[in-house]
This record gives structure tokens, sequence and C-alpha cells, in this order.
């Protein structure tokens, strides 16, 4: 596993001032993967935009982890319905033409 495409946890915690377990917590209830990489705890940096929309629900709106469970879910649910939407509006315009 390439090192290179991880980035570790310690510097997150550093860099957004939150504690490592804020990100044990993630990984427990499924939100985040970390992947131990020469002894560190890492995660992949594709992840680093949910990771810093989570770490701003903490922070700024002082939800705890259960409520950034249920905000993130329904977030993600609301991208799927808006994607749903723009295929059906695609393929209707193919009948009204």
């Amino acid at each position: 596993m390439s090192k290179e495409n991880f980035i570790p946890l310690h510097k997150l915690c550093e860099l957004y001032k939150v504690e490592m377990s804020f990100f044990s917590g993630l990984n427990e209830i499924g939100l985040i993967q970390i992947t131990n990489i020469e002894e560190s705890h890492c995660i992949h940096q594709d992840k680093i935009n949910d990771i810093e929309k989570m770490i701003r629900m903490h922070l700024d709106l002082n939800i705890n982890i259960e409520g950034i469970d249920i905000a993130f879910n329904l977030l993600q649910k609301i991208d799927e319905l808006e994607n749903e939407l723009i295929s059906i509006k695609n393929r209707l315009r193919i009948y009204e033409n």
C-alpha cells in the first residue's frame, strides 16, 4: 500500500485542532476508514473533503458524532436524489422534443 495517498491522522489533528478520539469515533460508526501504515493511523486523501465537512459540523455546529452520522447520511441521500432527478429530467427531454 502506497503511503503517498494517505494522510496521517496526527497531522489532521494538529491542523484542524481536533482530538484523535474524534477520528476514532467516526471510524467506529463507519463514516471513515482508518488504515495503519508504518505504525501510523492514516486516512486516504480521497476522503479529505468528507472529513472536512464532518469537522465543520462538529466544531462549527457543535454536532456530536452520532449527529454527524445522521446529517452526513442525509446529505449523501440528497446528492443521490439530485443526481437521479437530473437523470430523469434528461430522459424526459427526449420525449419533449
